[in-house]
């Protein structure tokens, strides 16, 4: 659905040209939902904004559904956003409108439905954002969560195919979060959306994207399908977003490891291998007695994935680590 082909972009300030994204290559599936993660400058706003050339790029060609958007007149420009709809951080609505008429600007400016119809569109999309109730409020009287949803439903107005989202959740406590990142996941499955957001927390990467690029200082470090990148992290940037949202210290393990005797694995399971009970038949198997020194079980997306780090003592640890090698895991011996 979206293709960039090194693609740049370069800020000119002063007479300097100041580079956000270096040249990159990437490629974004249709029907899926792709996040972009990186902390603030990490240019992901920008690469987000040369989707529907909020940005223009400095260099490189972005086809967007067969389409080369570098390439297109003002006229087809206005064409191609009615099929790549947008929602922001700070939701971005009309303080003088109602909740009704911030949803039917989009339609309005387009100019291709009657007042009935645009009614009609706009009652439809309300409903399915859950703010039938709230037509005729203003943005000042919803909560966050209901300014996102009416943000949602405006960007759906005009049947995109396209979804792009900046920062959506960032403004949001953790509980609207979830909300508004299930409405997101269900729109992708039940409209067939792409999905491009973009975000600063890897939970939010685990929780609804199907895959995900990892971006540091206008560079794509690192990309792939998120339950391997967030499992198996490669880069140290990567790395880092993952022991933040696992609020785990690295470094700080390996210290308390240390005093711990025997051999030390890290088993991840994913799928339904994550509630086999794998440890215990390798204990009768082995002789082998384990302790679990750490270990977290969760879901990334709708897949259970956990991952356990255990010390081996006693009986036969090499027939161990070759049942656990066999096994339906992923076996990292750290010691």
């Amino acid at each position: 659905m979206i293709d960039f082909h090194q693609v740049h972009k370069a800020y000119h300030v002063n007479g300097q040209a100041i580079a956000a994204l270096q040249p990159c290559d990437l490629h974004i599936a249709r029907g899926e939902v792709f996040g972009i993660i990186g902390h603030s400058g990490a240019g992901k706003s920008t690469l987000l904004r040369l989707i529907n050339r909020l940005e223009a790029a400095s260099g490189g060609r972005i086809v967007v559904d067969g389409e080369d958007v570098t390439a297109l007149d003002a006229d087809g420009l206005r064409s191609f956003r009615r099929r790549v709809g947008m929602i922001f951080q700070h939701f971005n609505l009309l303080a003088s409108k109602t909740v009704a008429d911030n949803v039917a600007l989009p339609l309005k400016l387009a100019g291709e439905l009657d007042a009935s119809q645009i009614d009609q569109r706009v009652a439809a999309l309300l409903a399915r954002v859950g703010l039938t109730d709230q037509a005729r409020k203003y943005p000042a009287q919803l909560s966050g969560g209901q300014k996102q949803r009416v943000g949602i439903a405006r960007a759906l107005a005009t049947e995109p195919k396209i979804l792009l989202c900046d920062e959506a959740t960032s403004a949001l406590d953790p509980q609207t979060t979830a909300s508004v990142l299930a409405l997101l996941a269900q729109l992708n499955r039940e409209l067939d959306l792409t999905v491009v957001l973009i975000t600063h927390e890897m939970d939010v990467i685990r929780r609804v994207c199907d895959r995900v690029a990892v971006m540091d200082a206008g560079v794509i470090v690192e990309q792939g399908a998120v339950a391997d990148v967030f499992l198996h992290p490669q880069h140290i940037t990567t790395r880092r977003f993952v022991q933040e949202a696992e609020q785990v210290d690295e470094d700080a393990q390996r210290d308390d490891f240390a005093h711990v005797p025997g051999r030390i694995l890290r088993l991840t399971f994913r799928g339904a291998s994550t509630y086999a009970p794998l440890l215990g038949s390798v204990a009768r198997e082995t002789g082998a007695d384990f302790s679990i020194l750490a270990g977290r079980i969760d879901h990334i997306k709708d897949s259970p994935y956990g991952q356990l780090t255990l010390a081996l003592t006693g009986g036969n640890t090499d027939a161990a680590i070759a049942r656990f090698a066999s096994a339906d895991v992923h076996l990292e011996v750290m010691r």
